[in-house]
């Protein structure tokens, strides 16, 4: 990947995307495995602003686990920031206390150098306005029920769940995306059904043609998982959070256009339009009220949606 690719990237992040004014200060957030976008960032910001700060730090033990103290302080200072980092810093209290704070900002978690370029050659704009189509379809919803011919049929109750859009639009205080972004997402009140992934999904990548994982879902709870490597991370997070390790976290409605294809990457494959991510783990920052040190997201590739038993129409 050249610099000119980068660079390019990095530009659209900061300008089309942050609106990055002169006057403000801008953090960047990465660590030794990310080193070369964060560079790329924090030469960016350094031509617009006076006031950028680049951290580093080794890559979290796990999605979703808090990074250091001095991280989240510096987050909370910062009036801009951007957190390309290894394992995602999304759902952790430190990102959400800075945008309490006022600070505004995206995290790109487990971003690759090909998924940076990719991601950030889009018209956010547009899909932004893809985005406002779906939530104008489900923001008053009280049940959604998701489909799919790989065997998925799964009912979410939302309750008085407020649902979030992720456009790539960051221009006011407190306002939070992932980059590359593209979805309609809430955290449901509970669910109960199967839901099968046979998209992408942490820690197999892309799945092949033959590869699907299948996940049994009561009363807002995983209760079975057909994956060894799956389970064994939920395992090890629930020494910790107990059964909130289980908990169903997220239904999310990728908005992104501009992706036409899974590449492997859950940043980039749950934002591609036509597709749905669950989640599994931690949605406190998200408009939930649990804590669990991960967040794992399953894609599917072929979902039929319906609000309040009416099928909707996707972006495709």
């Amino acid at each position: 990947m050249t610099d000119s690719d980068l660079r390019a990237a990095a530009e659209t992040a900061l300008t089309q995307c942050h609106d990055l004014g002169s006057e403000e200060t801008c953090l960047i957030i990465t660590d030794d495995k990310r080193e070369r976008i964060g560079e790329m960032l924090y030469t960016v910001a350094s031509e617009i602003t006076d006031d950028p700060v680049i951290v580093r730090y080794p890559p979290g033990p796990q999605h979703g686990a808090e990074p250091p103290e001095p991280i989240a302080a510096a987050f909370r200072e910062a009036d801009v920031f951007l957190a390309p980092t290894t394992k995602s810093l999304s759902h952790t209290r430190a990102r959400g206390a800075a945008c309490e704070a006022g600070a505004r900002g995206a995290t790109l978690p487990g971003i690759t150098e090909d998924v940076f370029v990719t991601g950030l050659d889009a018209d956010y704009e547009a899909i932004a306005a893809h985005s406002e189509t779906v939530h104008e379809q489900v923001r008053e919803a009280d049940e959604i029920r998701v489909t799919s011919p790989q065997g998925t049929d799964i009912t979410f109750a939302i309750a008085d769940r407020e649902w979030h859009l992720d456009t790539g639009i960051v221009h006011e205080p407190g306002d939070f995306s992932n980059l590359p972004a593209g979805e309609v997402f809430v955290s449901p009140e509970s669910a109960t059904g199967t839901y099968v992934v046979d998209g992408t999904m942490r820690p197999h990548g892309l799945l092949d043609a033959d590869h699907q994982l299948t996940f049994e879902v009561e009363d807002g709870y995983v209760t079975e998982i057909s994956d060894d490597e799956i389970r064994a991370q939920i395992e090890t997070a629930a020494e910790e959070a107990g059964q909130d390790a289980y908990n169903l976290a997220e239904l999310g409605i990728g908005t992104n256009v501009g992706v036409d294809e899974l590449v492997g990457s859950v940043l980039l494959d749950e934002k591609a339009a036509g597709t749905v991510h669950i989640a599994i783990g931690d949605n406190a920052s998200i408009g939930g009220e649990t804590e669990a040190p991960l967040h794992l997201d399953g894609i599917l590739r072929e979902p039929t949606v319906y609000v309040d038993g009416v099928e909707i129409e996707l972006p495709e």
